[in-house]
């Protein structure tokens, strides 16, 4: 099956997170594109769609929230799941709770599932406004993706799609 991977990623974190989840789908046999999200894409070739946003205070980014709006119809009448990149921290990853809007989004995809990943903060990559922020609301800085978290949620996945020819699971 043909799936495109919409990630709307700041610093590349969250667009890591979306390869991440083309290869492991690729690995089965599907055929994947990774894109941002405020690329234009003919997105009716695609049978399944993945779309992913960072979130930065508690918002998905403006462009995920737009692709979803341009391609509202599309995404209703095919397999859809939503993914965050934020959360950071070890043991108890903060801030909690799902992005503002979510609900929305979800109903206007008809998306079967949501995951928030714990992200990734390099605050070498960060502008000066973006490391004041990061330093009052005291964020940590470090990699705590959990990859092994993101390929199951990927496999989960892939067990609902149709296998193609002639791979084996």
């Amino acid at each position: 099956m043909d799936i495109l991977i919409a990630v709307a990623s700041r610093h590349g974190s969250t667009h890591e997170i979306g390869e991440r989840i083309a290869q492991e789908l690729r690995h089965v046999g599907h055929v994947v594109d990774v894109r941002a999200a405020d690329e234009d894409a003919m997105v009716a070739r695609y049978g399944a769609v993945i779309v992913g946003s960072a979130i930065y205070m508690g918002n998905w980014l403006p462009a995920a929230r737009q692709f979803v709006e341009r391609n509202r119809d599309w995404l209703a009448a095919v397999p859809v799941w939503l993914f965050s990149s934020g959360p950071l921290g070890q043991g108890d990853p903060q801030p909690h709770g799902d992005p503002a809007h979510l609900d929305a989004i979800m109903q206007a995809t008809h998306a079967r599932a949501h995951r928030i990943f714990v992200g990734k903060l390099d605050p070498s990559g960060l502008g000066l406004g973006e490391r004041l922020i990061t330093r009052v609301v005291k964020a940590p800085a470090g990699d705590f993706r959990d990859w092994e978290t993101i390929r199951a949620w990927t496999h989960e996945i892939a067990m609902t799609l149709a296998t193609p020819a002639g791979v084996h699971q």
